[in-house]
């Protein structure tokens, strides 16, 4: 018998009627200049609710066009938002469904990390987390079929999400997804140079300038600048805004970005 995750923000964070969902995504994809040539190994992308960051999400998920039937698993890693652990969670769902479809879940990915310190199996850090699912529309969006290797961060070193990363690298035919958004619930101004520090930090590979108030999903993107700095990745900046730009008023805002991250020159 399958196991299966369902959709847990599905009405919340984005549409829970598929063709409305459908609809929805490919609004903010076809507003975007489709990728003709390299296809990223990595990208960055937001996961608040699409009213407030999917315009900057589809700037991410766009390069992957070009990729549509090459890409074969995604390792999607993002923030605990509701569990507190310590270490990186995966989970025992067979599959991931959305109101596009089901998603299945590759389990061999785990046997290659499970010996690493922190890597386990908790279902509760999946069960109502939302930074992993409001990427999945989109990916199910630009990828013809693929597998998930799911990964929520708990509390633990950026090494040893490096180590993960490096141990589920594979070749092209691997996509890495960190969803994380940046400041939180500052003034419009100030969050705008917060997060263009932040930027410059990732634009410059230098995990150790983006520290707590920086980025919700600080601990995957940091582990992901640790591997491309070793990997020398080259990394283009696709888009920058906050709620204030978006759907929400400019006094308290949270701020988002997106990034593609290329083996050799983009």
């Amino acid at each position: 018998m399958r196991v299966i995750r369902k959709p847990a923000v599905a009405g919340l964070f984005y549409p829970d009627d598929p063709d409305t969902l459908q609809h929805s995504v490919e609004h903010y994809l076809k507003h975007q200049t489709k990728s003709q040539g390299q296809s990223p190994k990595a990208i960055i992308s937001p996961h608040a609710g699409y009213i407030y960051s999917g315009e900057t999400a589809a700037k991410a998920f766009s390069c992957l066009t070009s990729a549509k039937d090459r890409i074969k698993r995604v390792v999607l890693l993002g923030p605990s938002h509701r569990v507190g652990f310590e270490g990186i969670a995966f989970c025992s769902a067979d599959i991931f469904e959305t109101p596009l479809g089901d998603i299945p879940v590759d389990h061999s990915a785990f046997s290659a990390i499970s010996n690493l310190p922190g890597a386990l199996l908790l279902d509760q850090a999946h069960a109502q987390e939302h930074s992993l699912e409001v990427q999945l529309p989109f990916l199910q969006s630009v990828l013809s079929d693929f597998s998930l290797v799911p990964l929520v961060i708990g509390d633990t070193d950026r090494r040893l999400v490096a180590n993960v990363l490096e141990r589920l690298w594979g070749g092209d035919d691997t996509l890495i997804v960190i969803s994380s958004d940046l400041s939180h619930y500052h003034d419009y101004a100030t969050a705008k140079l917060i997060d263009e520090n932040t930027c410059s930090a990732i634009e410059n590979l230098q995990p150790d300038k983006i520290g707590y108030d920086q980025a919700c999903g600080r601990t995957p993107v940091n582990g992901l600048l640790e591997l491309a700095k070793k990997r020398k990745l080259t990394v283009s900046t696709l888009g920058l805004c906050n709620s204030g730009d978006t759907a929400g008023d400019k006094q308290r805002v949270v701020g988002y970005g997106a990034w593609a991250f290329y083996e050799g020159a983009a």
